[in-house]
């Protein structure tokens, strides 16, 4: 059988991605979870209406048929604590949250809104409760800064004296970063400013992080009886906070460095989720494919050093207890950004970019392609070990990224794949000046 007859029998086609569309046509993914404590579901590119809605609709039936009870995003995992309480019924305004507690600039936008309002009325309505999570390094990777405020807003009342001195001789080391986050890349000039700063400013801070770390750790116990759950939390900010300074002095280090680097941020989000795993039995985990694949991350010729990723740390730990879940596509419009000239410092032009359909002859979006299905789910440890089939399957060598090709076997990296034909951009809050599309329409 050629290719385009074995996918036309294989493709399990969906309909629509609207979330409320209903369980039945996600059947197949309850033999493809099997008894996963987690299921990781990817996106070739951030910002995309499609995989948004994607993850939204998929989160919804794990939770509501498959029993999960976590989501955990590629957002600061200090930050999500406030989106947590609001799910699960917490006072404020969701759209405050939205910009402020997931980071990377990833909640501004309506498919994330929507998500979040489902998931409070879930919770609302049900005994068993979808908690949400961030994962990720605080700050956009920028800064360890919102690691240590939520760690010295525990310690006010646990430690008040410690915290004083924390907020003395830690918080002013801070002092380094940019006043203005107005900019969608305002990360990048709070990483230059972390740069610039001597190697005495990086070091003590490193110190003074770790001290902080250290004391909420050796008096877990004592802080325990002030309240568990808060000093479980402060003591895992103050260690994201560690695991940002981490990250940054890495950054710091590679231009004398005569060794290999090492992917801190991965390492970081496997260490956040397999804390998340001590409370919650089954959670679904939602980032770039590249993250969540079980293979090294190298996209020539922007990241030509193979990188150890979280899909890698998690298969470590849970072997066949996780499922990958990917994301391709053809073509379509994407949302994207560019650097302002003569701006100040963060600030970029905003636009929509039309991407063409895709030619890679090793691509798996292109091989999907050919199916010609608008929306369809492939179980990719149904395809042949030998045989015609299996033979094309052996010639695909990467997955899209943007205008790259990832390199990656997409058979040993995911378990399954969601090929959507043509994408569009998230409904973003944020101003496009495109007069052709209306974000949010």
């Amino acid at each position: 059988m050629d290719i385009s007859g074995w996918l036309r029998d294989n493709l399990v086609r969906l309909r629509t991605l609207e979330p409320d569309a209903g369980h039945d046509e996600l059947e197949p993914l309850r033999d493809i979870v099997g008894d996963a404590r987690v299921v990781a579901i990817g996106e070739s590119t951030h910002r995309v209406h499609e995989f948004s809605r994607l993850r939204h609709r998929v989160t919804r039936f794990l939770a509501e048929e498959l029993g999960f009870t976590g989501f955990a995003m590629e957002s600061g995992f200090p930050e999500g604590w406030a989106v947590h309480d609001w799910v699960l019924g917490g006072d404020g305004d969701l759209d405050p949250l939205l910009r402020t507690g997931i980071t990377y600039h990833m909640g501004r936008c309506a498919e994330m809104r929507d998500q979040l309002r489902w998931m409070r009325e879930h919770n609302r309505t049900h005994d068993r409760k979808l908690r949400f999570y961030g994962m990720d390094l605080p700050d956009s990777s920028a800064s360890a800064l919102p690691g240590v405020t939520a760690a010295l807003a525990f310690l006010d009342e646990a430690d008040p004296a410690y915290a004083a001195a924390a907020r003395e001789h830690l918080l002013p080391l801070f002092g380094y970063l940019p006043s203005d986050r107005t900019g969608l890349a305002w990360a990048a000039p709070a990483i230059h400013a972390y740069l610039a700063l001597g190697p005495a400013h990086r070091h003590e801070l490193t110190a003074r992080i770790g001290e902080l770390t250290e004391r909420l750790r050796a008096l877990r116990v004592p802080y325990s009886t002030v309240d568990a759950t808060r000093a479980d939390i402060a003591l895992q900010c103050a260690v994201n906070a560690r695991f940002a300074d981490a990250f940054l002095a890495n950054m710091a280090a590679a231009p004398g460095r005569t060794y290999r680097g090492a992917n801190v941020r991965d390492a970081a989000m496997a260490d956040n989720v397999g804390w998340i795993l001590e409370r919650e039995e089954r959670i679904v985990v939602g980032a770039a494919n590249g993250h969540v694949q079980r293979l090294p991350y190298r996209v020539p010729p922007i990241v030509n050093e193979e990188q150890v990723m979280l899909g890698q740390h998690l298969a470590r730990s849970l072997g066949d207890r996780m499922v990958v879940i990917a994301t391709t596509y053809d073509g379509g419009r994407v949302f994207s950004h560019r650097p302002r000239p003569e701006g100040p410092p963060g600030h970029t032009d905003v636009y929509y970019e039309d991407v063409t359909p895709c030619t890679e002859p090793g691509s798996l979006d292109a091989l999907l392609a050919e199916a010609g299905e608008p929306l369809a789910l492939l179980d990719l440890r149904k395809v042949p070990r030998d045989g015609a089939v299996a033979r094309r399957f052996a010639e695909v060598d990467g997955t899209r990224q943007g205008p790259y090709l990832q390199p990656a076997d997409p058979l040993a990296a995911f378990d399954a794949v969601v090929h959507v034909d043509r994408v569009s951009p998230w409904h973003t809050f944020i101003d496009v000046p495109d007069p052709g599309v209306r974000p949010g329409a």
